[in-house]
């Protein structure tokens, strides 16, 4: 009776304390998201796709699915793969691959025990729809291919993408998107301009590519919206995110990405047009980590001793952009507002002139907070700048700009 009694109290302490929720083992390996025209000397990129499959002589399998032509591209892919040490090779599974027939090819057993032999996997660029109507069953399960590639994943391999390549990397992806400016405009629907993606990151962080030289940032936040994402990564050209195990974003190769993070953002349904109000945006550099798990940021070692602070010769003068959606536009004015006295900056988005009629615009608020920072390097001058606030509200053309 003594015995049973100690034994209930001992089981109601232990029911009684807080345990840890122990997470799922999570792939083991890591992911190569590239922004798209990635330069064959791009040294730290290709050398870090062999390092992480395995180094000198790692087997890497080739998919060209997403390229109009597929065999040049995935030809000239193994090329570099190789000259950076691989042992590449190319898997031929591609809606456009003339002579086969892609849906037995995706579920061939050679071609997976291929796949699941190497150390890593790269996806070319071209059209991302293609990648999933290639490797994805007509029914949405994963053809026998597909399966094999998340095998390679789950057990240390890398998976690596360029352009559409990065695009499948979240479980949405952008399918047949309307330019930035009439997404703004009309939203995105499921099945139309967004679709699933192979989701290697997870469903928890949207991937977009192209990011900065397209204004592609400006699409990112109604698709967001629209499914739900607290968290986006924008890579840019000739630049990737080395996402590990633990999920920590490196980022590595020329530029940088974008971080949107809309954990507090809200919308006013009784608004005409498209606005967002309160989201926060970082701009990650080069040598820069961010950590998706706890949301934690680190600089690159040239930037660890340059924090930015209030200086006595920053500028004073308005920061405006006439054209939020140019090229790197959006980085200047985070810039030119981290290096001036004003609390405030202020973008347009339009049509551009071509459009008809350009009755309405988009204004693209950014705000410093007690929370913005930024961080610099000397030589070569490059910045890293976190938690600038957003807000996007219709505007009217013709009508009088709220100044900054």
């Amino acid at each position: 009776m003594r015995t049973a009694l100690k034994f209930l109290v001992h089981a109601a302490l232990l029911l009684a304390l807080p345990f840890p929720v122990v997470a799922s083992d999570g792939p083991k390996g890591s992911l190569v998201i590239i922004g798209g025209n990635l330069r064959p000397d791009n040294d730290a990129v290709w050398q870090r796709i062999v390092q992480l499959a395995g180094g000198p002589g790692a087997r890497i399998a080739v998919f060209a699915s997403a390229a109009a032509d597929p065999a040049p591209v995935a030809a000239a892919i193994v090329g570099y793969l190789n000259r950076y040490g691989a042992d590449a090779f190319q898997i031929p599974l591609a809606v456009k691959l003339a002579d086969r027939d892609f849906r037995q090819a995706a579920d061939d057993p050679l071609l997976a025990d291929a796949v699941r032999g190497a150390g890593g996997v790269f996806f070319s660029g071209g059209d991302q729809a293609r990648i999933t109507q290639a490797l994805v069953r007509a029914d949405g399960s994963r053809s026998a291919v597909l399966e094999a590639v998340w095998e390679v994943y789950r057990n240390g391999g890398v998976v690596a993408g360029n352009s559409a390549g990065a695009a499948v990397m979240s479980s949405t992806m952008f399918y047949a998107p309307k330019t930035v400016y009439a997404t703004l405009r009309g939203g995105v629907t499921d099945g139309q301009e967004i679709a699933p993606g192979l989701g290697f990151i997870g469903d928890d962080v949207f991937v977009d590519q192209h990011f900065l030289v397209r204004g592609r940032f400006a699409r990112m936040i109604p698709a967001m919206l629209k499914k739900g994402y607290k968290f986006g990564l924008g890579i840019d050209e000739n630049t990737a995110m080395v996402v590990d195990r633990r999920r920590r974003v490196e980022i590595v190769g020329s530029k940088g990405a974008l971080l949107v993070d809309l954990s507090h953002a809200i919308t006013d349904p009784a608004s005409a047009g498209f606005n967002v109000s309160n989201a926060v945006i970082s701009y990650l550099d080069r040598g820069d980590l961010y950590d998706l798990a706890s949301h934690t940021f680190t600089p690159s070692p040239a930037k660890a001793g340059g924090r930015l602070g209030p200086r006595p010769d920053l500028l004073a003068g308005p920061v405006f952009s006439p054209d939020i959606l140019a090229r790197n536009a959006l980085v200047e004015l985070m810039e030119n507002l981290m290096n001036n006295r004003r609390s405030e900056a202020i973008g347009i988005a339009t049509g551009g002139p071509g459009a008809t009629p350009p009755e309405l615009a988009f204004q693209f608020t950014l705000s410093k907070t007690r929370d913005s920072v930024g961080y610099a390097s000397a030589a070569p001058q490059s910045y890293s700048i976190l938690n600038l606030r957003l807000d996007i509200r219709p505007l009217e053309l013709g009508g009088a700009l709220r100044q900054p």
